[in-house]
């Protein structure tokens, strides 16, 4: 871990609140501090902001979004957000008939995925506190449904796969149950999306902060104490009476405390692991799957871990692939020529050769991302850690933690990213009122 410098000198905080990272969870905590008249600062490692949330121009002019993108109506506080901004989203294309790979009948994947429903809502319904759920992986309580078909089975250990970014043999279940207790959306999560991008309206919020944001700033380290915060970063130091670390948990652990954050804190941050994913834009002339009759979409059974949809709007036309797990983990670090090689193989059995012929495949790889540590979220692996989150929120006065993962409502999304960083304004707001340190709820 590095170390921070340190000063000798007691300084006086410079404003009521720092808060460090510039994703959605810093953005909208930051905005809502500077709302209720607090001095803020908003610091940020990378030359942008949105952090999980980017974009970039591929070569034909189009913007895309290379980080989070989709949601769906039931996402309140994200939605809201859009209306302020005037941007209209575009419904994501679901019309026609799925691919699944290697093939089955419409009717025997719709059949597949109704028992993968099915099971995932027993996994919502098991009791947090039932002995007989202790230390088990997700793997592990699936293996135990001998009463559900192997298929359906495997689909369930599939969508782990996609959908969370790790091994089931790794993923703590409780937490699993717990996390999905708090996705509540009706809708497909992946119901539509911004055709200027949702890093777009990262970029607009960003820009009602004028000057109080600071990019290219990498923190290394924290001191805290009774009456303030300093943030080391590099040959530079901020004060303030307030922090919020509005980063994932793996990144949090980088940071070097002075004084060193209570144990049971350490142990709970050193609980998660990142997501492993790998996001690639395939572009095309047209989408001619929809003249198929098609969707667009693609559920591969094999390899596990992959997933296709519909990105065209407009005059653009393209798939959208996720590879997520270990499958991510396997192309993590390969050469480009072959992922993409891959790609167009898994394209051309899935579509024909029209399918493994696109005009392009631009290649987001989050695996191991320096500033994020992964994506979409971090996830919990260490079985012991059944209240890794509570103790997160509980901070450390006057640091307070606040990210995605640790959102009561929708984590891993970015209505989650916005809802935790509004709590974490209003506790430090709630504080500053009081004229005593941050506490937590």
């Amino acid at each position: 871990m590095a170390k921070a410098g340190r000063s000798s000198e007691k300084r006086m905080p410079e404003r009521d609140a720092i808060v460090v990272g510039a994703g959605f969870t810093g953005l909208s905590a930051a905005l809502e501090l500077v709302d209720a008249g607090l001095d803020v600062l908003l610091i940020e490692a990378r030359d942008r902001v949105g952090g999980k949330v980017e974009s970039e121009t591929l070569s034909d002019g189009t913007r895309v979004d290379t980080g989070g993108q989709f949601f769906c109506r039931d996402m309140s506080q994200l939605m809201a957000l859009i209306g302020e901004s005037g941007k209209t989203p575009v419904m994501t294309h679901y019309d026609g008939e799925m691919i699944y790979r290697p093939p089955v009948s419409p009717q025997q994947g719709f059949a597949r995925w109704q028992g993968v429903d099915a099971l995932r809502d027993r996994m919502i319904a098991t009791d947090p506190d039932d002995p007989d759920l202790a230390r088990l992986t997700v793997a592990d309580w699936v293996a135990r449904q001998d009463d559900v078909s192997a298929d359906i089975r495997k689909s369930f250990l599939r969508l782990i796969k996609g959908l969370w970014c790790r091994a089931p043999e790794e993923v703590a279940f409780t937490w699993l149950a717990s996390n999905d207790r708090r996705i509540t959306n009706t809708y497909s999560e992946m119901e539509m999306f911004l055709p200027d991008t949702l890093h777009a309206l990262a970029d607009q919020l960003a820009a009602r902060l004028g000057d109080r944001l600071r990019l290219g700033i990498a923190v290394t380290g924290i001191d805290h104490s009774d009456t303030g915060v300093t943030v080391i970063a590099g040959d530079q130091q901020f004060s303030a009476r307030r922090l919020i670390l509005a980063v994932p948990p793996v990144m949090i652990r980088r940071l070097a405390f002075s004084p060193a954050l209570p144990e049971r804190l350490q142990k709970a941050l050193s609980a998660w692991a990142p997501g492993l994913s790998i996001k690639l834009q395939v572009s095309y002339d047209k989408p001619f799957w929809r003249e198929r009759g098609l969707s667009g979409a693609v559920m591969w059974h094999e390899p596990q871990g992959l997933y296709a949809c519909d990105a065209s709007r407009g005059d653009y036309a393209g798939l959208i692939i996720f590879i997520g797990g270990p499958e991510a983990q396997q192309w993590h670090g390969r050469p480009r020529k072959e992922l993409t090689a891959f790609i167009r193989e898994q394209l051309t059995e899935a579509f024909g050769p029209e399918g493994g012929n696109p005009r392009d495949i631009h290649v987001r790889d989050w695996v191991d991302d320096p500033w994020s540590g992964g994506a979409y979220s971090d996830v919990i692996i260490d079985l012991d850690a059944r209240y890794a989150e509570e103790i997160i929120n509980e901070g450390v006065s006057p640091v307070h933690f606040a990210s995605s993962e640790l959102s009561p409502s929708y984590p891993g999304y970015v209505e989650g990213a916005i809802v935790a960083g509004r709590l974490a304004a209003a506790r430090v707001i709630a504080a500053t009122l009081r004229g005593q340190p941050e506490v937590s709820d």
